[in-house]
């Protein structure tokens, strides 16, 4: 089957990753349709050449209409709020597993070939670093255990109907087309817009925490070949480096530096559930995708910066309402302060 007939689905294609996904395979030639319902990304993200079904992954009605001749789904679309889910669980919950459940779903209705589910190294929790890919899952908060509660519904519903899957695991990924005024999460993109606005960046705990980020580009190299590369069916592969490990007040130094910020960070309470380390391990995806990293840390950060000074800096957001506010919840979110 040639590139311009092999029908491709991509949810979640206004955010950061799924527009970028789109966009790269609507350049290689495939027939992209994408759906979002705008909740976490831009309305300019959308790629101008892909057909655009703006509505919710939850409504199955509609996903089974669009998934008609649909031979590759990449679900990229996810409430991806770790910290939060821990005081909205509801919403994060309904917005990863129902949606994932719908989209999985409409998917076994179409009889596609193969799906490509992007979850997350939530599924990790606090266990020893680098992490890999044979670990059990230990979910921590919410958000983690609707991840990995989608990806168990997904083998379930493959494995019986004879559909390929792909679990990919990216993490902390950056670059240009973030969602910049989202004051829960996107840590660098957070400082970012902070700064930019001359106001100190805000850091939970001590900035001890460390953290490997993926610049965009790197992530798609992995992405892109999981759509019809043989030897990846049945895998669950992490994208994304693991040379730089570094605590969130590096990440904090590097934004000073890059956007002449002289403020010193503002330090609150620990977020409850936060993980202290995390590093996913490549090695399995130099083995399978000879995955490298292209694009490092700083220069990841310096792409984003020049995306959002470009753009403007912006208000934040609240778009998502608190579900539980008492004594753990950060008072940064219930007084709206970042």
């Amino acid at each position: 089957m040639s590139k311009a007939s092999k029908k491709i689905l991509v949810t979640g294609v206004a955010g950061f990753l799924g527009s970028h996904l789109a966009e790269k395979l609507s350049e290689l030639n495939y027939d992209v349709i994408g759906t979002d319902n705008m909740s976490g990304g831009y309305e300019d993200n959308v790629p101008k050449k892909i057909k655009f079904y703006n509505f919710d992954c939850c409504d199955l009605e509609k996903m089974n209409k669009i998934m008609k001749g649909v031979e590759i789904v990449y679900h990229c679309a996810a409430t991806a709020h770790e910290g939060l889910s821990v005081f909205s669980p509801y919403e994060i919950t309904k917005n990863n597993y129902l949606a994932s459940v719908s989209v999985f779903t409409a998917a076994v209705n179409n009889k596609v070939k193969r799906i490509i589910f992007c979850s997350s190294m939530a599924r990790y929790g606090n266990q020893k670093t680098p992490f890999t890919e044979d670990m059990k899952p230990k979910p921590v908060d919410p958000y983690a255990i609707s991840k990995v509660a989608s990806e168990n519904v997904l083998i379930n519903l493959c494995e019986l109907n004879n559909i390929e899957w792909v679990i990919a695991v990216p993490h902390n990924i950056i670059g240009p087309r973030q969602k910049y005024d989202d004051p829960f999460r996107n840590v660098v993109s957070i400082m970012i817009n902070r700064m930019l606005q001359k106001k100190a960046p805000i850091i939970y705990g001590d900035g001890k925490q460390k953290r490997c980020f993926s610049y965009i580009d790197d992530c798609l190299s992995c992405l892109i070949p999981m759509l019809d590369q043989k030897n990846l069916n049945k895998e669950i592969i992490n994208i994304g480096p693991d040379e730089e490990f570094v605590t969130i007040n590096k990440i904090s130094e590097i934004c000073s530096n890059i956007t002449g910020s002289n403020l010193e960070p503002i330090y609150k309470k620990d977020r409850p559930r936060e993980v202290k380390y995390a590093s996913c391990s490549a090695d399995k995806a130099r083995k399978l995708l000879n995955y490298k990293t292209k694009t490092d840390l700083k220069n990841g950060i310096l792409k984003t910066f020049q995306y959002i000074k470009k753009r403007g800096t912006r208000p934040f957001d609240y778009n998502i309402s608190l579900e539980i506010k008492n004594e753990l919840t950060p008072e940064t979110w219930i007084k709206k302060e970042i």
